[in-house]
Formats: structure tokens, C-alpha cells, sequence
């Protein structure tokens, strides 16, 4: 998306954190990085902390990484922007429907995009996107 700085990467949000808040003019990109901040309220003064791009979170503490959250959630409306893999557009709208709305279909959805991108790192492959698309259907409940 912005490199593979991750620490540049995470310098990234808080930016557009700052636009947003000061509405400032940004790019689109900005604006989807600042939406998708704007609906996390939990890390909004975890933004306002410059010392945060260089913390580690770590799984085995239950410590949850904020920025892969919002990671996620970018690579999910790409995703659906473009329907790729095909048929993920049809799964998100199901899911919207059933789950209230695109936010909370989008957290469903995380669930199996976290899934097709720890085994594709497992087996130091590109995510199997026919199995990401099964395990999107399956929670969709498409057949």
C-alpha cells in the first residue's frame, strides 16, 4: 500500500488522522485511511502518539495490532472495490445485510482474509484465493 516500511506505514495513519481532524485537504487515499480511522474511536488517542509507530504487539500477550485492523479493512475494500477475487462483492453484500451494515461485515470478513494470509506466510505462498473465496461464502452462507 505505502511501502514496507512498517513504521512509515504506520506514520501513515496517524497523518491522515491529523488531515481529517484539522480537514485538511487529502488525496483519496487519505480519505479512505482517515475514514477507516474515524471509525475506530478505540485508537484515536493511540493516533495522537507519535512513540506508537514503534511499538510491538504481540498475539501471545492478547494485544490486538491496531494498525493490521485497519490494514485489513483497506484490503477488504479493495478488494470488494474490484471484486477479486470474483464473487467477494457478492459475499459482502450478503453480509451486510445479515451483520448490520458494512463495518461490521467487513470484521466478519476479517476472519478468513487472516486466515488465506497466515497460511500463504506458512507455506511462503500467495494467498490461495479460491480458499479465501470458500471461506467467504461459507460465512456469507453462499452456495
Amino acid at each position: 500500500m505505502f511501502g514496507n516500511n512498517r513504521n512509515e506505514l504506520r506514520q501513515v495513519y496517524l497523518s491522515c488522522w491529523q488531515l481529517k481532524k484539522n480537514n485538511l485537504p487529502m488525496d483519496a487515499m487519505q480519505e479512505v485511511v482517515a475514514t477507516i480511522v474515524e471509525l475506530h474511536p478505540e485508537y484515536h488517542e493511540l493516533l495522537e502518539n507519535e512513540g506508537i509507530v514503534d511499538k510491538d504487539y504481540s498475539a501471545e500477550t492478547g494485544e490486538s495490532n491496531p494498525f493490521l485492523h485497519m490494514s485489513m479493512h483497506i484490503a477488504l475494500h479493495e478488494q470488494i472495490s474490484t471484486d477479486r477475487p470474483k464473487g467477494i462483492n457478492d459475499c459482502y453484500q450478503k453480509l451486510c445485510l445479515t451483520h448490520g451494515g458494512p463495518h461490521d461485515a467487513e470484521h466478519q470478513m476479517m476472519e478468513c482474509l487472516g486466515e488465506a494470509l497466515w497460511q500463504a506466510q506458512r507455506d511462503e505462498t500467495v494467498p490461495d484465493e479460491a480458499r479465501y473465496l470458500e471461506c467467504l461464502k461459507n460465512i456469507a452462507k453462499i452456495s
